[in-house]
């Protein structure tokens, strides 16, 4: 049994919505469902009367909650008392960063830090972007950096959270360059000669990105799907030998264009490319006044300078470090 069970079913109990609370809980709602069901196969009971409208609980149910409270709140509260005795790691930044951003963005971000903020200790925990939010939420990270487009924004609080924009990322087509320097594979490809796709996983959030961007394509798209991960990484490298076309992110690709080893390949339309989505990375903490413990002081000072660069800066986010 794993406790994020148990606060999905208390999330459920307080919102009586199985969509509301999946919201909440930065889960897909097929998903939500599926842990719900999975906790009540861990009880053996039904817990939950979905023949109704709004959801209530089950006689069972009702019984479980009070306990689910008490278990949540003890394991908080142990894990807080463990924490207070914790005096190492205190001058350490945790981040939590998907993997595509942690691969790229990330360390040349850093560098650029210690040479204009200082020299300061980090870790970081690449996860995908729905549990790297979950690290954020459940207080186990001081920092999580993001991508943002406003087709798929992150579900959270401004009131509980905040956040500084830090540059901008485009997503756009690539495949490996032929002996002339022209991409093997070019969007939007031939009835009769389909363009092999490396694709991200479907609940992967660039991949939901560009799943928007190929359904406004005013042309008929004939790509043949034949790989799918949902690491842009990966799908950088199957590229690179050969396999496909695959969208990744500007910042990953920079020393591939260079060398020609990757090239672009859509078609530029009106002088500019063609299916290319511009997204914005963005960092978000918890507002310490909304805090379940005291933020590091660390922490606390590299927002406060990065929150003065952005004053003193230009309004618009700047560019992403290069490689």
């Amino acid at each position: 049994m794993e406790t994020k069970w148990l606060e999905d079913f208390v999330s459920l109990a307080e919102t009586r919505s199985f969509s509301r609370s999946a919201q909440l809980r930065h889960v897909t709602q097929p998903a939500f469902s599926r842990r719900i069901q999975a906790l009540e196969a861990w009880a053996g009971v039904d817990l939950v009367d979905r023949s109704s409208y709004p959801t209530r609980l089950t006689p069972a149910g009702q019984t479980l909650l009070p306990q689910a409270l008490e278990i949540l709140g003890s394991l908080q509260a142990a894990r807080n008392l463990m924490r207070s005795h914790q005096n190492a790691g205190q001058d350490v930044i945790e981040f939590a960063v998907p993997h595509s951003l942690a691969f790229t963005f990330f360390p040349h971000w850093v560098m650029e830090l210690r040479q204009r903020f200082g020299a300061f200790k980090s870790r970081l925990v690449g996860l995908n972007v729905h549990d790297a939010v979950l690290q954020l939420t459940e207080g186990s990270c001081d920092l999580l950096l993001a991508y943002h487009h406003p087709s798929q924004p992150l579900q959270l609080n401004p009131e509980r959270y905040e956040m500084l924009s830090l540059g901008h990322e485009t997503l756009a087509p690539y495949a490996k360059a032929d002996s002339e320097g022209e991409p093997l594979f070019r969007l939007p490809g031939r009835a009769h000669e389909r363009v092999p796709y490396l694709s991200y996983a479907s609940a992967a959030y660039l991949g939901r990105l560009v799943d928007l961007l190929l359904k406004q394509s005013s042309e008929p798209l004939y790509l043949e799907p034949i790989y799918e991960t949902d690491m842009a990484e990966g799908l950088k490298a199957m590229a690179l030998e050969g396999h496909g076309l695959a969208f990744l992110p500007a910042s990953s690709v920079k020393k591939e264009l260079r060398a020609r080893r990757l090239v672009p390949a859509a078609p530029r339309q009106a002088g500019a490319p063609a299916f290319e989505v511009t997204i914005e990375v963005r960092l978000y903490r918890e507002r310490p006044e909304q805090a379940r413990q005291q933020p590091k002081s660390v922490a606390q000072a590299l927002w406060g300078f990065l929150s003065q660069q952005r004053l003193a800066g230009a309004a618009a986010p700047a560019p992403l470090p290069t490689a």
